[in-house]
Formats: C-alpha cells, sequence, structure tokens
C-alpha cells in the first residue's frame, strides 16, 4: 500500500472536516463539508482519511502516533516486558512505566485525543460516502464504507481495553455550541455491541484481497479476524462472557485454511522465515492479516520506533540510536537482570529476531555489544528489540525505517483459536494443531497430548508472548488473562517482574482530566475517582 497517499488525503481530509458555519458568511475560498463529499473520488479521500490513525495520528504535540511509539510509551512500557531506557526521558511515561501515574498524565490525554480523531474521521467517511452517487459500482461505494467501519471497529476496541466505559460517537458531529460536544459514557456492552456491529457489515462487502496500490487495506478476512479476538476478549477478563470463547473458535475457523481445519479461502499462512513476518522486503506477506503500513524516504513516513530500539552506538557506526524502548530487568532467583529474552529456549529461532545482542558497523565489520554484570550468566548482554529493524535504514536515516507493525498476523490467529478452542471445549485436538503449527515454525516440538485445561493454557499465554513480542499486544493480555484459580493475573505478574506499584485498577487508564473538564457530562471511572 502507498502509505503517502494516506497521509496526503487524511491531510485534505481533516482541512476539509474542520470547516464549520459559526460564520455568517462563508470564506469564498473555503469549501464546507457540504460542499465537499460529491463525488467517489471525495469518497476515497474520507476513507483514506481513516487509515491515518494507525501511522500518522493526530495533532496532540508529541509527533507520535498510535502504532508510531505512542501506545509502546503509553501502554507497553507499563508491561512486565518493557521499561524506558535512558533516552525515554519523559517523566509521564516514566511515572506511567511503575504505575505512579493519575489523570492528568499527558500520555493519556494523548492517546485519548488520537484515538477519538480517528473515530471522526471514520464517523464523516461512514456519513458522508452513502449519499454519494457511484452510478452502478454499488460494490466500491459498500467496500469503501466498510473500511471505515472495520478502521472505527479497530480504534473503539482500543478504546474499550483501555478505558472500558466511554463515549460512544457514531454520527459525524459539526455543531457550533460547545455543549452540543457534551457526551455521556455508553456502558462497555454498548460501546462492544457496536463493535460486532461495525466488524459483521465491513465482512460482509470488504473484498477477499487486493492488487498494487490497494494492499494493506482492511479486507474481509482481517474484519473477522479482528471479530475472533473481540469475542476472545469479551470471553475473558474483565467480561467475562464465557459463551463468547466458542463464538472466537467460530469465527477464527471462517479465516483459517482448510489446512488449519478453517474453512476460509483467503490464501493465509505461516511465513517459512520468521525473520520475514517483519523485514520491510516482505511486508504485507501472507501472514499479515492486517498492518500498519511504513514508508522510509518519502516525507518522514517512517517508523520512528526503529532508532528507539537502538543502543547508542560509538560515534564511528554512523547511526544515532536513542535507546529509548528496552526490555524490563528484574530480579528472579539468582538472576538479577532476568528479562523476557530469557524466557526464550535456546533453540527458538524467534529469539534472534526479536532481539539483538550484537551489533555489527556494516563500514567497517565492528562488533559492538553492551555487556552485563551478571556473574551468574557469563558474558550476560542486553538484548536490544530487534523487531522493527530495518537493514536499508540502519546507516541512512533509521527514524525512516520501513517495517510495518504487525497488527493482526497468522500466527496470531491460530493461537486464538487455540486458546478459546481450550476454554470452550478443552484441549482438544484442534487446539493442539493450533498451537503446535506456530511452536513448530518456530523450531519447537509439538505440545504432547495429556495437558489438563490448566496447564495448556498457560501455555497458550506464554506461546504469545513470545510470538507477539513488542507487537502491541502484551498490556491488552495482561488485562485479560486468569492464573488456574480464575483469578485475574495482572497485578501478580506485574510484580513479579518489579512492577510493585501496580494495583487492580491500573488494569484500565484514567479518563484525562483535561477531557473531564471539557465535557462536564463525562465521569472519570469509578476505581480512580
Amino acid at each position: 500500500m502507498k502509505n503517502f497517499r494516506y497521509i496526503l488525503f487524511a491531510i485534505l481530509s481533516s482541512v476539509a472536516v474542520s470547516c464549520s458555519d459559526f460564520l455568517a458568511e462563508e470564506p469564498k475560498s473555503a469549501i464546507s463539508e457540504d460542499q465537499y463529499y460529491k463525488t467517489p473520488a471525495d469518497a476515497l479521500t474520507a476513507v483514506n482519511a481513516t487509515y491515518f490513525f494507525y501511522n500518522a495520528g493526530g495533532s496532540t504535540g508529541s509527533g507520535q502516533s498510535p502504532y508510531n511509539s505512542l501506545l509502546q510509551v503509553g501502554m507497553e512500557f507499563a508491561t512486565d516486558e518493557q521499561y524506558p531506557g535512558p533516552g525515554a526521558t519523559n517523566a509521564d511515561v516514566r511515572s506511567l512505566s511503575v504505575h505512579n501515574h493519575s489523570s492528568t498524565n499527558r500520555t493519556f490525554y494523548e492517546n485519548w485525543q488520537q484515538h477519538y480523531a480517528g473515530v471522526r474521521k471514520a464517523n464523516v467517511a461512514i456519513d458522508k460516502i452513502p449519499g454519494i452517487d457511484f452510478g452502478s459500482n454499488t460494490a466500491l461505494k459498500n467496500r469503501y464504507i466498510g473500511e471505515a467501519k472495520f478502521n472505527r471497529a479497530f480504534i473503539y476496541f482500543n478504546i474499550v481495553r483501555l478505558w472500558g466505559d466511554v463515549p460512544l460517537i457514531t454520527k459525524n458531529q459539526n455543531y457550533v455550541k460547545a455543549t452540543d460536544y457534551y457526551i455521556a459514557k455508553s456502558s462497555t456492552a454498548e460501546v462492544y455491541a457496536q463493535i460486532e456491529q461495525d466488524l459483521t457489515e465491513a465482512a460482509a462487502v470488504l473484498p477477499a484481497s487486493y492488487a498494487g496500490g490497494d494492499i494493506g487495506r482492511a479486507t474481509a478476512g482481517a474484519a473477522k479476524a479482528l471479530l475472533a479476538k473481540v469475542y476472545l476478549t469479551k470471553a475473558s477478563f474483565p467480561l467475562r462472557i464465557t459463551s463468547h470463547y466458542q463464538d472466537a473458535v467460530n469465527k477464527a475457523e471462517e479465516v483459517l485454511s482448510h489446512a488449519d481445519g478453517g474453512t476460509g479461502s483467503y490464501n493465509y499462512n505461516l511465513r517459512a522465515d520468521y525473520a520475514h513476518v517483519f523485514l520491510p522486503a516482505y511486508k504485507n506477506n501472507e501472514e499479515h492479516i492486517f498492518s500498519a503500513q511504513f514508508l522510509t524516504g518519502f516525507q518522514s513516513q517512517g517508523r520512528n520506533d526503529f532508532p528507539r530500539t537502538l543502543p547508542r552506538f560509538p560515534s564511528s557506526f554512523g547511526v544515532i540510536g536513542t535507546y529509548a524502548d528496552q526490555v524490563n530487568f528484574y530480579t528472579k532467583g539468582t538472576d538479577k537482570s532476568f528479562s523476557t529474552y530469557k524466557l526464550y529456549q535456546p533453540n527458538d529461532k524467534r529469539k534472534k529476531v526479536t532481539f539483538a545482542t550484537l551489533f555489527v558497523n556494516p563500514r567497517t565489520g565492528a562488533k559492538f555489544g553492551t555487556p552485563l554484570a551478571n556473574p551468574a550468566y557469563p558474558g550476560d548482554s542486553i538484548p536490544y528489540i530487534n523487531k522493527c529493524f530495518d537493514p536499508t535504514a540502519f546507516v541512512a536515516v533509521p527514524s525512516e525505517a520501513a517495517t510495518n507493525v504487525t497488527l493482526l498476523r497468522y500466527a496470531e490467529l491460530l493461537l486464538i483459536h487455540a486458546e478459546a478452542e481450550n476454554e470452550a471445549n478443552g484441549p482438544t485436538a484442534k487446539a493442539y494443531k493450533s498451537i503446535n503449527r506456530v511452536r513448530s515454525r518456530a523450531g519447537l516440538p509439538d505440545l504432547t497430548p495429556g495437558l489438563s485445561q490448566d496447564q495448556f493454557r498457560e501455555a497458550v499465554y506464554l506461546e504469545r508472548q513470545l510470538e507477539l513480542f513488542y507487537e502491541y499486544q502484551r498490556w491488552f493480555d495482561l488485562i485479560r488473562q486468569r492464573d488456574a484459580a480464575g483469578n485475574p493475573s495482572f497485578v501478580q505478574k506485574l510484580h513479579a517482574a518489579g512492577k510493585i506499584n501496580a494495583v487492580d485498577r491500573n488494569r484500565w487508564f484514567p479518563i484525562p482530566q483535561i477531557e473531564l473538564d471539557n465535557n462536564l457530562l463525562l465521569e472519570q471511572n469509578d476505581l480512580w475517582k
């Protein structure tokens, strides 16, 4: 997908929708919202703007978009896996990472603003496109609306998991009075109902695939895969609507290939080489169900997660690494520098793709690493995060990496299927088949039948952690997962990883104080009052 199209169109769209009728006479040079959306080309502009959320975000002053660092520093840093490195100096980010935050933390405000900016763009498209004449090409018209509904559902899925009860806005807002924007919260159940409706309607009209410059847009398979994930989440904590486990199984099997026990015809599969899942040369391959698209060398559309994960190299390297995103080190037994890195088996092929402990100067061949003082593990070295590595940007412009962010991929769908099947029906042959597909690609032996339901659950949890590290998944997994006794494991896992300030209420973000001040009908989450 040519990402710059989305950015340019999004800018045009944001200009168009910002015009309001508060003046008695419209400026002759301005185009009002009602005047603009008249042709199929205008509809495409509106749809392209709905993708702006993933890779360019809004204008909250941080320069970060949700999937270009903002959710890393505002969500993943607070997990048991990650911690702000020396290059992450923002006080709000560092306090959030140790669960010492409040509703005035600006990171919450930036995430709230950018998520609702994405909702607004989707609402414009959904509201305006039905009134545009497409002639006989109703399929294209429906596709555009379906794309906007998919993106609205994706964003609200984030919102409801981050904040719980929130304002549910499904109409284009173009008001004059500030009080018209006062909106009370809807229940979590109402938000999920809208998400399910949007994804169901999107799946019915979206194509199975695209070609050329349209590759990367939302597909029917993506809508169904996301719906399977929604059902799995609703069946888990905090809602625990356990009937949705079977719904997740059924929906996942609509997307899984026939070889994997499904009925899907979307040609998804695991990429044979795990490294190819992430390297820019292989982007949008058969494993990618939906990804945030990034480009290098074009108007600052690169992924700037990349330099944030790099060490601060010697000047001879010609590379500037900020080392802002690092693994979380904590004490486990006698090891005072334990991290997720050490959960991988030595023969796990994902380990050297996910992390790097040694870098080679592409100019001189000199090697560089950062050893740790850890007598229990001689030669221990800091494991730097490697999943957003872009070899073409390594020396040139690290902040312009072309590495996509994988938001839904086939490996995760297999793990969704395995987990939901185990919860609904126990560790059946179907459940083993799905998890073992992922393990086999990693070079690990199959799990042998005979595990209890609790043991299989823990195996899936671990597999998700190893397979999906640094893919914006861990926070949401911590929120919904449970221990063998059926209790949420959120606090337990964070405390074990040294995040001892974590308490149960931290599973939700507080509603930003500035939003409460601006919307007099909005109330703080109960646990944060």
